[in-house]
């Protein structure tokens, strides 16, 4: 089989307990040698195959803070390879879906090590949303800034409540959004990128859909109802399927035209060998709905 047939394979992935020490009880526990309370800064649950992590810290603006990040990981991740997943749903409890970096991990009272820790947490989740084999929708209720910008750029779908902003104000601070930008500047035009860069100033949603970082936006009390919609149709096709398409279609994305072609449709023929491509192709001309096995196994000849 073509190696194109496992691109969206991952290593195993090393989870870390994501709970964090509460502030009320570390003192006590501390001192009497006892683990100290725990608390969970994400909340995750599954029904019919969509994932929904929501990000559960909104007294603290649903910062990504290293364990904030560290939680965000183990929920996308937990297991990830089963058939019974077909989409992930992120989105935030409170009015703010997420402030970006705590900033308090970012002083000098923290040392560079535990900065480089911080960053390099936050482009591993960022990058592993589009090496995921199920799509990730961001459904966004209120405001996003910097990581929480990038956060919501990273993802493969994004829809948003009218109410929603988006916004990279680290320039305002002293601290550029240089790894926001990773994602923004591929999401948006250049130019709309750099202005939002520059001045810091927030987007509204209805031109953070015109510029290319959102897929839709709803009223808010439509959405729920719309998300749900796009990931219930995402979890009629084949998972074998959309896993392929989706690791080609990043893939592809940093080749130039011509690497692109050939990549493509190489991966194009290997998709015809899948179980599930030829059952599409049968139930299309026998006019009748599909049964996907979503597996990877090839079709028997």
């Amino acid at each position: 089989m073509a190696a194109s047939l496992r691109l969206w394979s991952l290593k195993p992935a090393r989870i870390l307990r994501c709970p964090v020490a509460s502030g009320s009880s570390s003192g006590a526990a501390a001192g009497s040698g006892q683990q100290p309370q725990l608390e969970k800064l994400t909340s995750a649950r599954q029904l019919d195959g969509i994932r929904h992590v929501i990000l559960n810290n909104p007294k603290k603006r649903n910062v990504l803070s290293l364990s904030m990040l560290k939680c965000l990981r183990d929920d996308i991740l937990h297991d990830i390879e089963s058939q019974a997943l077909r989409v992930i749903i992120i989105s935030a409890e409170g009015p703010v879906f997420s402030a970006g970096h705590d900033l308090k991990e970012l002083s000098s009272e923290q040392d560079t090590k535990h900065h480089i820790e911080v960053f390099e947490t936050c482009a591993e989740v960022m990058t592993l949303l589009q090496k995921l084999p199920v799509p990730v929708i961001a459904k966004v209720n209120g405001l996003a800034t910097a990581a929480g910008c990038q956060l919501v750029a990273s993802c493969d779908i994004a829809v948003a409540s009218e109410k929603s902003r988006f916004a990279t104000p680290g320039v305002n601070i002293g601290l550029f959004c240089s790894t926001p930008a990773v994602a923004v500047g591929r999401a948006l035009s250049r130019k709309v990128a750099l202005e939002m860069l520059f001045t810091g100033e927030p987007i509204s949603a209805h031109d953070a859909l015109l510029h290319g970082l959102l897929s839709r936006v709803v009223p808010e009390d439509k959405l729920e109802e719309e998300t749900m919609k796009i990931a219930r149709k995402i979890c009629e096709t084949s998972r074998s399927v959309v896993a392929l398409g989706k690791a080609t279609f990043y893939k592809q994305m940093a080749l130039d035209l011509d690497a692109a072609y050939r990549m493509t449709s190489q991966v194009m023929v290997d998709n015809l060998t899948l179980k599930d491509g030829q059952e599409g192709i049968e139930a299309f001309i026998q006019k009748r709905k599909p049964t996907w096995s979503h597996s990877v196994n090839t079709a028997c000849k």
